[in-house]
């Protein structure tokens, strides 16, 4: 009887940290953009969960308790390169810490453009996070959030998506007959940690601009997926963050976007270190460097009162 009881407590705490439900983001059978290539999904847990191959994206659903909730929102693009998804370090975990804040969270699991099920390599991951921004949207009601609380975060590859989405976004087909493409893609506020941004300087990620639009793009592919040339005054306020020691991604990027952000009119924050490289995720014991969660939450919580 104690076993059984030990046993409950472990499956009910489990519970609370994992994703309440995970919601395909297409029909079967109805993914745009995607022919059976013969993959299959993998996934590799040696240190961190990295998945690959995607074949069915989704997101996972994570919420704050109900009486806690801010009725705000993120949808969170993990990194990876544009070749795999840091889903635990750059997503599950950090849907986590914005729940302990009161915000609901959804760990997007794109499809990713070096496969043999897209169509066209680079169409695949935006179609996604478009989806995963509408489907929040048109159940807004059922997890309990404001349609209007909206945002997306990206790291690295996936902060490349999501400045993609800041940018690219559209307010949906009104004619459709599937009420999740009637919503609006755009979000209402973004944070890009260490993002991807251009694809046409010298500053560039080599590895997610070849997978992504090829190594030797024609000019017009390469400046529609330069984040910083796509900027527009109707581009969500954006919260960015940067080390200086970056050498995988360098700080450059960040620099480029906020600056065609203040051009543009657009308003937002953005917070270089001197020190953290790449890839820190939520910087846990990492120092000064780690305090950037606390400033995220409180530039997000911010919006909330303008």
């Amino acid at each position: 009887m104690k076993y059984l009881f030990t046993l409950f407590i472990i499956l009910a705490f489990q519970q609370l940290i994992t994703a309440q439900e995970t919601v395909l983001l297409y029909p079967a059978g109805a993914v745009p953009n995607y022919r059976n290539g013969g993959e299959k999904e993998k996934r590799e847990t040696a240190d961190i969960l990295r998945i690959s191959l995607v074949q069915n994206p989704d997101i996972a659903v994570f919420l704050p308790p109900k009486r806690n909730a801010t009725g705000q929102a993120v949808v969170i693009c993990p990194g990876g390169g544009y070749s795999i998804l840091a889903y635990e370090w750059e997503g599950t975990e950090v849907a986590k810490l914005l729940n302990s804040k009161g915000i609901a969270a959804f760990v997007l699991k794109y499809r990713l453009p070096d496969t043999k099920s897209s169509i066209t390599q680079h169409l695949s991951p935006l179609l996604d996070a478009k989806r995963a921004l509408r489907i929040v949207r048109a159940n807004a009601g059922k997890w309990n959030i404001q349609r209007d609380r909206i945002g997306v975060m990206g790291f690295s590859a996936g902060g490349h998506l999501a400045s993609t989405l800041l940018t690219q976004f559209d307010e949906g087909d009104k004619t459709s007959k599937d009420s999740i493409e009637q919503q609006s893609s755009r979000p209402d506020f973004g944070i890009l940690m260490y993002p991807v941004i251009s694809m046409t300087k010298p500053i560039m990620h080599t590895g997610s601009r070849n997978r992504l639009i090829g190594s030797n793009p024609d000019a017009e592919l390469a400046a529609k997926y330069s984040s910083e040339l796509q900027v527009k005054k109707e581009t969500p306020p954006t919260f960015l963050v940067h080390a200086m020691d970056d050498n995988g991604v360098p700080m450059e990027n960040s620099l480029l976007f906020f600056q065609a952000m203040k051009d543009k009119g657009v308003p937002g924050e953005l917070h270089i270190y001197p020190k953290g490289g790449h890839g820190f995720g939520l910087a846990v014991g990492q120092g000064n460097l780690e305090n950037w969660t606390s400033l995220c939450i409180d530039w997000i919580r911010s919006l909330s009162k303008k």
